[in-house]
Formats: structure tokens, sequence, C-alpha cells
């Protein structure tokens, strides 16, 4: 499976939501929103979940498109992602390690690479 590569270092490929979109899948869309509605604590519903991925163009769930400060700020400085930031890693950034601790060994193996 080919990967993409967010700007926060999720990998897009093997999201929930984007797996639901991709497929049209009203139930699995269900099935997000109730998870993430609960682990977020946050009103998601079945119509917030279609997403084509950070980095492509299309459909973005509504806190990527809108709220996320890491894609933000990946765009503003023409990043591919956080790992390439002269900053990395920064304030928001340890933050977001606290909910989602993969993408700290996934950005870390980005910075390896180059």
């Amino acid at each position: 499976m080919t990967k993409m590569i967010a700007y926060c270092g999720l990998d897009c490929a093997v999201c929930e939501g984007y797996l639901a979109t991709q497929a049209d899948d009203d139930a699995k869309r269900a099935e997000v929103a109730k998870d993430w509605a609960a682990r977020y604590n946050a009103p998601i519903k079945p119509e917030h979940i279609n997403c084509d991925g950070c980095r492509a163009d299309g459909r973005k769930f509504f806190y990527c498109s809108n709220m996320c400060e890491l894609r933000k700020c990946g765009i503003a400085k023409g990043m591919d992602n956080c790992a390439a930031c002269d900053e990395y890693p920064c304030e928001k950034l340890e933050a977001f390690f606290q909910l989602a601790p993969q993408v700290r060994d996934a950005l870390e193996a980005l910075r390896n690479e180059n």
C-alpha cells in the first residue's frame, strides 16, 4: 500500500476516515464518526467523514481542512511534512504526539531518510 503522509506524520492511506470515503461506505462512515466522537469528545457525524487525504486535492475531514494547526503551518512554510521543518519538534507537534504517539516514529523515520 502506498503511503500518503500528512503534514503531521499520519499516514492517510490507513486512516479509517480516508478508507470509508474511498469505499463510499456510509456504514463505515457512521462507525468512524461514532468512534472519533467518543475518542475526541467532539460532535462528529457520519456526513463529516469525507476525506481524500491531507495533502491531496479534493475533500478533507473538516478538522483537517479548517482547524489543524500543523497542516496550516506546513502549508504556510511550504513543507511536505513536519519532519522537514527547522523547528521540529515544535510545541504544537509535541502536543499532537500525546494524541497520536505513532507519528513521532513516522516523522523521525522521515527525518532519517534525508
